[in-house]
């Protein structure tokens, strides 16, 4: 086989694959349809069904009443016999002939329009069987579906929780690391304010106790010129 061939053949599964992958995304879309589908086809097999009924009993309404005209037309046949009227009595019979012609087709429509319901009715109840164990198929496959986008949903909604939870203990650290590097800044400063004010204080306290010098002025200068002219 050579490239060409392995290519073609490549792109030919590729794009059973892209079909296979569009029908399965379909497939509760397609179910629903085809079961909406089946659902109308036994709905006119129904009203078929209720036809052929309608016409059997038809055909049973007309055997009775032919089944009574031939009980009429025999009786009339007998008396026409009792009375010696052989002709009357063959004209009765031959309407009776027809009767019990017109009775055997009756009869004939009547059985076959019976059979005809038994196998509908059979198969109408085979159909609504395939029917309601597709629909539970499909309501199982669809509440199957259902529990595993949630379960797929909260694992996802997991993960990014987690992520973000992640995120959010470093934002927190870092904020707690400047923090943290602030608060030395302020008590360095405050540590070398405190030791500036102390010194000042501290001089302070020694001048007035007189054991450290102040400030000269014009009297202890005048002071200190006038004891050096005495020596």
């Amino acid at each position: 086989m050579n490239v060409w061939s392995k290519l073609l053949t490549a792109l030919r599964g590729g794009a059973r694959e892209v079909g296979e992958s569009l029908v399965d995304g379909q497939a509760l879309r397609i179910l629903d349809q085809e079961i909406r589908d089946a659902e109308q086809e036994l709905h006119r097999s129904r009203e078929a069904l209720a036809g052929i009924m309608a016409r059997q009993k038809l055909a049973e309404e007309r055997t009775s009443k032919l089944q009574q005209q031939i009980g009429e037309y025999e009786q009339y046949a007998l008396n026409a016999l009792d009375a010696d009227n052989a002709q009357l009595a063959r004209e009765v019979a031959e309407k009776i002939a027809r009767l019990e012609n017109d009775l055997a087709g009756e009869r004939q429509q009547g059985e076959e329009f019976a059979a005809s319901a038994t196998r509908l009715r059979a198969a109408i109840a085979q159909a609504e069987g395939n029917i309601k164990q597709l629909k539970q198929q499909v309501d199982t496959v669809k509440a199957t579906e259902s529990v595993q986008k949630a379960q797929l949903a909260v694992t996802q909604r997991h993960g990014d929780a987690q992520s973000r939870l992640h995120s959010a203990v470093e934002s927190l650290e870092r904020i707690k690391q400047k923090q943290a590097e602030r608060a030395a800044l302020m008590d360095a400063s405050a540590e070398l304010a405190a030791e500036g004010n102390g010194d000042a204080a501290l001089d302070r306290k020694l001048r007035a106790a007189g054991l450290a010098g102040s400030e000269s002025n014009a009297e202890k200068v005048l002071a200190r010129l006038q004891a050096r002219q005495a020596d």
